[in-house]
């Protein structure tokens, strides 16, 4: 299918690996100019060079992290006619309930909600005037289904949710369209670390604690990051323009409500 943003611009947050890096990968796949970031630069230099080597792209790297405003800058000076921003950042790790800080949460707030609203915000007008905006915020399953330890990701993640719920319908005239997607387990190294937690704790290999991670699926398996990538490439196109203001689950059917 052609998805009709050949030649849009791209901006894709915390993308040299997991998730972001798929995402870039499948818009550029789409013909789409890309910025792609992340906070270790070798590592973005990698992932800048291995697309534009794959697809033939044009691809800018920002490196640094997005909760420096400094950063935010850079990304929006390298594309600042950017008609198509997909939030993305690294989620607060594993922590009890009874052991979150106050510290704890600004911090998750700061990553996840804070961090993604400044961007739309700053891009968002443009978009507008335009005539063309997509804003694609990946989030998490958490937002549906709470995970016990996830309390600060998912807090603000769904702050981030329903902060952009009323823009998504201000601006669908406007032709920008704001949605996210909320991904269940995939194998990036974000679940890597948690089957290495599972096997600290329980004292099995790493092999059977990702098994059994994969038989709690319906699918048997964990997601492919570029699934997700390909979800985030047609959201993103001019074939979703009537598609706003929606939070898409993709977790191999792991939530159990019909609705």
């Amino acid at each position: 299918m052609d998805l009709g943003i050949a030649g849009r611009k791209a901006i894709i947050c915390a993308s040299s690996k997991g998730l972001g890096r798929a995402c870039a990968v499948a818009l550029a796949q789409a013909g789409c100019e890309i910025v792609v970031n992340g906070r270790n630069s070798d590592e973005l230099a990698r992932t800048a060079k291995e697309i534009r080597g794959s697809t033939g792209a044009c691809v800018h790297e920002v490196p640094g992290d997005l909760d420096d405003p400094p950063t935010r800058a850079a990304l929006i000076a390298a594309c600042p006619e950017a008609d198509i921003l997909v939030n993305n950042n690294g989620g607060p790790p594993f922590k009890a309930f009874a052991a979150i800080a106050r510290e704890d949460i600004l911090k998750g707030v700061e990553s996840n909600m804070l961090t993604p609203v400044a961007l739309a915000q700053a891009l968002l007008p443009g978009m507008a005037a335009r005539k063309f905006g997509r804003i694609v915020n990946i989030t998490s399953g958490s937002v549906r289904a709470p995970i016990a330890g996830l309390d600060v990701s998912s807090g603000a993640r769904a702050g981030l949710t329903a902060f952009l719920a009323s823009a998504a319908r201000a601006h669908v005239s406007d032709n920008v369209t704001i949605n996210s997607i909320q991904p269940g387990t995939f194998d990036t190294d974000r679940i890597r670390s948690s089957l290495e937690r599972a096997v600290a704790q329980r004292g099995i290999l790493l092999e059977a604690a990702r098994a059994e991670a994969e038989a709690r699926n319906p699918a048997r398996r964990f997601g492919d990051p570029a699934e997700l990538g390909a979800l985030c490439a047609f959201l993103a196109s001019a074939k979703a323009g009537f598609i706003t203001g929606q939070n898409i689950l993709i977790d191999g059917g792991a939530f159990p409500g019909t609705f």
